[in-house]
């Protein structure tokens, strides 16, 4: 007997799976609380060179600002930029010497608008001008927390469990989140901030492997996409919390507080059974799958869950060939999924962060572009879900990322003086996005085999990771030239597109097992399958007719 047959007469997808579904969709909700913070903890707030008062003798600030900071091309005040001594004779007021307009860079720090922010990172340490490049470094810098985490946590959960690791990931978070909210210099905030993320990709990973091994074959891919739009209502919420708390210290807080609530509702989560079989831990498995028994009503199933069936399922898995990520390379079929769906991960990521980072690009409210930003997602998701079905896997997947780059492409082309466009096509590009990420989770999850299944989502969400943690970077090449870095995006997430066509169709297909199934893969579409009604459905729920089959979502 494999543990996916014992799994199923203990119940495979019932009332226990919903429980640890719904306990599993809390961590989903905080994650765009940390992930998308940038748009409100490291904002830029309008601001100019600091004047000294002496300087200006008894002139209002309106005439102390016309006389020491210069203007811009349209008008605005230079940010970076003074005269070296005022210059009186722009007011038209004959209080001194002509002097000629030297302008230098800011000697006394700035002046910043407190609305709409009290505070942010920029106003706490100066982070503008020349040290710009900082400010967008603490977003980068926390990112590579996430992809060091995926790392980490992966290997402590296997090691020591996944329920224990994830309580340990939400006291993390909660710890560095809280010391970096109270932080007293810059280098300070940064690596807590990092460790925060550490900390949070933890919570990510091990709370959907908990789903997913907790669930039947049948099912995963549902376990793995039904909690997707509760990642979409947090980022919603994110706006409201920011526009209630104005200072970056508590805001950093509040939206980190939530992880010891949540910690202690992951509390009632149960270990994995398949992992304590795997640890040779029988007697703690017998437990927890004859609750996940007593819940679904299967009482009738405990002659299965006898020691010496357990441990026959022991053997087994101690027996199968144990895979790394170098196996993700050894064949060619491999070798090109593997390149295929690394940049496909990246180019989602790279165009999704580099819109949702774009909310100060507009002269609108800023917590209502984020509210909008975050509530086209759910839309998204659903013509997703639908699409997936009628059109494919991979026509969803190449399709959604082309759109994106053709709408940051026409986005590009039309000019500042019709703003309300701009922003109606940027929404749509965030929505695109958005479903090609959608689509990404569930086709990625086809693609690979099983036997290296984890191994290729690991994979993939660290190159999912990489490019957010470099979003903030490409954003300063526009120092170099102002559309380069939209340009970049647009180039990479155009060719993610493409190559998204490359990989077989996996709607109606069997799940892959082996390397060698993917090696066996045609590349053509799946066969019409005749209607399913009627059909008898095999012991374990799936339908299937002459090589055809049909998988839920």
């Amino acid at each position: 007997m494999k543990f996916e047959d014992l799994l199923h007469d203990v119940g495979g997808f019932g009332q226990f799976q919903w429980i640890i579904l719904l306990l599993s969709c809390a961590p989903r909700l905080i994650l765009p609380w940390h992930y998308l913070l940038h748009n409100f903890l490291s904002a830029v707030p309008s601001h100019h060179c600091h004047l000294a008062a002496q300087d200006f003798l008894n002139l209002t600030q309106e005439d102390r600002l016309l006389a020491g900071i210069p203007t811009e091309n349209d008008g605005s005040l230079s940010s970076c930029e003074m005269y070296l001594k005022p210059q009186f004779h722009l007011i038209n007021v004959t209080l001194g010497e002509y002097n000629q307009s030297t302008v230098i860079g800011c000697q006394n720090s700035w002046d910043y608008n407190p609305s709409p922010f009290t505070s942010t990172l920029v106003t706490e340490w100066d982070l503008v001008c020349e040290k710009r490049s900082l400010n967008q470094a603490a977003t980068s810098i926390f990112f590579i927390g996430v992809m060091l985490g995926s790392l980490l946590f992966g290997y402590l959960s296997d090691r020591f469990g996944r329920r224990k690791m994830l309580l340990l990931a939400f006291v993390s978070t909660t710890t560095a989140g809280t010391v970096a909210s109270f932080s007293s210099s810059y280098l300070m905030f940064v690596v807590f901030r990092m460790l925060c993320g550490v900390g949070l990709t933890g919570i990510s990973i091990i709370s959907i492997t908990l789903s997913v091994e907790w669930t039947d074959v049948e099912h995963r891919s549902s376990m793995a996409i039904i909690p997707s739009p509760m990642w979409s209502i947090g980022n919603m919420f994110l706006a409201l919390i920011a526009y209630l708390i104005r200072d970056w210290r508590w805001l950093l807080f509040t939206v980190t507080a939530p992880c010891l609530l949540a910690a202690a509702l992951c509390w009632w989560i149960p270990e994995s059974a398949r992992w304590l079989l795997v640890k040779g831990k029988t007697t703690e498995a017998q437990a927890s799958l004859r609750k996940c028994a007593k819940v679904n009503n299967r009482t009738e199933s405990d002659p299965a869950l006898a020691t010496q069936i357990l441990d026959q399922i022991i053997g087994i898995d101690q027996g199968r060939e144990q895979y790394w990520f170098w196996h993700l390379l050894m064949t060619p079929a491999m070798r090109k999924l593997t390149f295929c769906t690394g940049i496909i991960w990246f180019g989602i990521s790279l165009s999704y962060y580099s819109i949702s980072f774009s909310i100060s690009d507009y002269s609108y409210n800023v917590y209502l572009m984020h509210f909008i930003y975050a509530a086209i997602e759910l839309p998204a998701k659903l013509i997703t879900y639908a699409l997936l079905k009628w059109v494919g896997r991979r026509h969803c997947q190449g399709g959604f990322l082309i759109a994106t780059g053709l709408l940051m492409s026409i986005n590009l082309l039309i000019t500042k003086d019709q703003p309300n466009l701009k922003l109606g096509i940027t929404i749509i590009a965030k929505g695109s996005s958005e479903a090609a990420f959608t689509t990404a989770f569930l086709y990625t999850l086809e693609l690979f085999p099983t036997a290296v299944r984890q191994i290729g989502m690991g994979y993939t969400s660290f190159m999912a990771r990489l490019a957010a943690s470099l979003t903030p970077m490409v954003s300063l090449l526009d120092m170099f030239w102002v559309p380069l870095p939209q340009i970049l995006t647009i180039v990479i997430t155009g060719s993610a597109g493409g190559l998204a066509f490359l990989l077989p169709e996996t709607a109606a297909r069997p799940l892959p097992e082996t390397i060698d199934d993917i090696e066996n893969l045609s590349d053509l579409d799946p066969p019409d399958c005749p209607s399913i009604n009627g059909m008898a459905l095999k012991p374990h729920g799936r339908i299937e007719m002459e090589g055809c089959e049909e998988e839920s979502l």
